[in-house]
């Protein structure tokens, strides 16, 4: 039985509450029975780990995290409320050397935390359950198979031996807490007369359009009386062999689904009626997923429906690194700002967990596309151990049944940054690649998902496999390397499954709550700020980089003397390089099909990689990622001498009427110079036009003659409706630098109700202001830390934080870079 959808016909019972937890030296207790009377004990929720009930008992401090791989940790429970018989106690997740005793007899050995397990037992009421999870640290310190290399950034070593997530064993950029505990849900099953398990489904699009939906079962009743139903169709299951039946049901006309950006996701309800009583079996969609790698074999692009779709999004990491959380209330936060910032893809690293059914409902719902890696990362992994094999071979089969019927699944990787590691250790091809990866986990993929493309490894693809212009590549050129802004466009990137990392300063109310140290120089402040182990630098190192080189400002003088400015143009800047980088790629002519931002969200609140803080509060350059991300979008390149270029983006379904529109402006609000058009924009198409084509005439645009002093300061590109409509996307262009388009704007702001839309604020300005930002009592802007330019009013919504009464009016403030003056509504 694999997964929630072996449960048709059976009663289930969650075993989450009733536990105790007692923490004991390692192998001092062989069996519950040793576990002495006077040893502490603590209360503890299933699913959940051992961190989260010290945490919740007072006993753990996520920011100075004890060591929890030590000890024996044992849970501990008596089912009262179940009825004696023959079940099923169905482990769903246990982190991670793991023995199972029901009424002192040892029922199951577990050794691997991503491994499904139902054993059958006969209750006889008020039965005693126990888990004990022995100190993985001895085992980790035990001598493995020889490694060709050993990877700097995980400790130990001896991770590579075992089958545990790598999260809290990255030192450098994520806190030690340790998995530990039962992290997935322990259920009490029992059988129904009619009962069905081993459920196979797979939901295809066919070329012409045809949606086939094809489900197979095992039932254990002779000759059921059984119907698959999607939609308004029904479809007889036919048998096959002995216990097994399957049916095909085909949907004409099927709406596909698509990634939010390019169309609608659309999902359908299916389920399974036995003898007339309908069980439901989620939901599904019809989708075409290819990769094309081009005539050369060289490029990466993925194909959705039969069209090529601009990925981009971020690098998951976990909704909580004490809890280890797989719930859908615990996702949605994340998952809907990711949507909401126009992502339409998320990778889920092979240095992290993975995520239960209710992560993929909600991106199938969400129209968010899922790359998914395998748990695998880093090591020289071991090629001849049977056992390690075995769970292998376990948690791949088990995972892919368990997201059997998501459309969002759009890749599957064999690990992260195995090759690289081999590479870069200077070892030959030959040795890259080994049998998990480029062998058995794509041989299973190919038997239950064969409708997502795989990828051995990421990256890869190239000369070596980090080369940026060829296959998949995790691309840090413009951010970690300090390259300059123009590396995007040299790289000749064809897909980054990471890139662009920074130490991404939150927004001060977050500071102020949970981190209200001064900047840089704390302790506590450099702890939260990401670095590579061993590296004599850090990704506030990096940040400090590129504000030098768009503000012209000397990062460590500044923080001495004027910090609030500093923290403040910290917030900017990583933004205004993530728009500038993927605006290059995102430009028509680009060899770009995607970059994934690394990551999502912090593990803890502070300067972390994450765009998101890990309170689900966006920090600046998530706004900034929102406006580079937007599907109708505008975009503007100086190609030096040949002037600045001016691309139009329209990646919806539907064809588009807009007025484009060029202006440049001297001092920030003298118009010098403009030029338009009417432009139909077709389906998923793009259109570039040369600035001078809009003007009508030739006109320095990009400063790059110099035959006189400048004549502008900002060239300001916008994509209204017509007739004089909203701006749906604009871009700006600082010919000089945005240091010498700072100004002193007078702006006028107002906040009103409009009925259903709620709250907006509504803001205009007399010259350009740079990075507006708005400072809303109990209200998160839909859009902060942007440019405003004279002549364009811009309104934003508002959304009600929690806590917010429905009758508290906002308030707050407006300021910009460049200017000390606040402006208060």
């Amino acid at each position: 039985m694999r997964g929630r959808l072996a449960s048709i016909g059976s009663e289930e019972t969650l075993l989450s509450e009733g536990w105790n937890l007692v923490l004991t030296e390692p192998g001092a207790c062989a069996v519950p029975h040793d576990i002495p009377l006077s040893a502490p004990v603590i209360t503890a929720e299933v699913p959940g780990t051992v961190a989260a009930a010290l945490e919740n008992a007072g006993l753990f401090d996520r920011e100075n995290p004890e060591q929890l791989d030590t000890k024996d940790a044992w849970y501990v429970s008596r089912l009262f409320d179940a009825q004696p018989g023959e079940a099923i106690l169905r482990f769903e997740g246990l982190a991670t050397l793991c023995h199972v005793f029901l009424n002192g007899q040892e029922i199951l050995s577990s050794e691997s935390m991503f491994t499904l397990h139902e054993i059958p037992v006969t209750l006889s009421g008020g039965d005693e359950l126990a888990l004990c999870f022995r100190a993985l640290a001895p085992r980790l310190a035990e001598p493995g198979p020889r490694a060709r290399w050993r990877p700097q950034m995980i400790s130990p070593q001896g991770l590579k031996n075992v089958r545990t997530t790598l999260l809290g064993h990255m030192p450098g950029w994520c806190p030690e807490i340790h998995a530990v505990g039962p992290w997935r849900p322990i259920t009490l099953v029992r059988r129904d007369v009619v009962s069905i398990d081993n459920v196979s489904v797979r939901a295809v699009l066919e070329a012409d359009g045809t949606g086939r939906l094809s489900v197979s079962l095992h039932a254990d009743v002779e000759n059921p009386d059984l119907l698959l139903r999607c939609g308004e169709v029904q479809q007889a299951f036919e048998k096959v062999a002995e216990g097994h039946y399957s049916a095909i049901l085909r949907l004409t006309d099927v709406e596909a689904w698509w990634p939010h950006t390019h169309g609608v996701p659309r999902l359908y309800d299916y389920s399974i009626l036995i003898d007339g009583v309908e069980h439901s079996l989620g939901r599904t969609g019809f989708r075409r997923i290819e990769l094309d790698r081009g005539a050369d074999g060289e490029d990466f692009a993925l194909r959705i429906n039969g069209d090529r779709v601009f990925c981009r999004g971020a690098v998951w990491t976990t909704a909580d690194i004490v809890r280890l959380p797989g719930a859908r209330a615990d996702y949605e936060p994340f998952l809907r700002l990711a949507a909401e910032a126009g992502m339409n893809m998320i990778r889920i690293g092979g240095t992290m967990a993975y995520e239960t059914p209710e992560f993929f409902q909600l991106c199938d719902e969400l129209g968010l596309l899922v790359w998914q890696d395998f748990m695998f990362a880093n090591f020289d992994y071991p090629k001849n151990d049977k056992s390690f094999t075995a769970h292998v071979h376990a948690e791949v089969e088990e995972f892919l049944h368990r997201v059997q019927g998501s459309p969002c699944l759009a890749m599957l990787c064999g690990g992260s940054e195995i090759y690289q590691q081999a590479a870069m250790f200077g070892l030959p091809t030959e040795f890259w690649t080994g049998p998990i990866t480029d062998e058995i986990i794509p041989a299973i993929a190919a038997r239950v998902r064969p409708d997502v493309p795989y990828v051995p490894n990421s990256p890869s693809g190239g000369s070596m496999p980090f080369a940026s212009n060829a296959g998949v590549t995790h691309y840090y050129g413009v951010g970690a390397y300090m390259r300059p802004l123009e590396d995007a466009r040299r790289a000749n990137l064809r897909f980054a499954a990471e890139s662009l990392a920074f130490s991404h300063v939150p927004q001060q109310r977050i500071l102020q709550r949970h981190l209200d140290v001064p900047p840089v120089h704390s302790p506590l402040w450099k702890a939260r700020v990401p670095r590579d182990r061993g590296s004599s630098w850090d990704f506030e190192d990096v940040r400090d980089f590129y504000l030098a080189e768009l503000y012209g400002h000397d990062p460590a003088r500044l923080r001495r003397e004027n910090r609030e400015h500093y923290l403040d143009l910290s917030r900017a800047v990583t933004g205004e390089v993530v728009e500038a980088t993927f605006a290059e790629w995102r430009r028509k002519g680009s060899p770009c099909n995607g970059a994934l931002v690394w990551t999502l969200q912090d593990l803890l609140p502070g300067p972390g990689w994450g765009v998101i803080d890990s309170t689900g509060e966006p920090k600046p350059v998530w706004y900034a990622l929102r406006r580079a991300f937007r599907p109708v979008q505008v975009i503007v390149t100086d190609e030096g001498t040949n002037g600045l270029d001016v691309h139009v983006i329209n990646e919806t379904m539907h064809s588009l009427q807009l007025d484009l529109e060029l202006v440049c402006l001297q001092r920030g609000r003298q118009h010098v110079v403009s030029g338009g058009r009417i432009l139909t924009l077709g389906p998923r198409s793009s259109q570039t036009f040369a600035g001078t084509d809009l003007f009508g005439a030739f006109f320095d645009t990009t400063y790059a003659f110099r035959f006189g002093p400048p004549s502008h300061d900002v060239v300001v590109a916008r994509l209204r409706l017509p007739d004089g409509g909203p701006v749906v996307a604009d871009a700006f262009h600082f010919p000089l630098g945005r240091a010498k388009a700072f100004h002193d704007p007078e702006i006028i702001v107002s906040a009103s109700h409009q009925g259903s839309d709620g709250w907006v604020v509504d803001l205009s300005a007399d010259r350009l202001a740079q990075s507006v930002h708005l400072e809303i009592n109990g209200y998160r802007p839909e859009d902060d830390w942007f440019h405003l330019a004279p002549g364009a009013p811009k309104r934003i919504r508002l959304h009600r934080l929690p806590g917010t009464e429905d009758d508290d009016d906002p308030s707050g403030e407006v300021t910009s870079l460049g200017s000390s003056r606040s402006f208060t509504f």
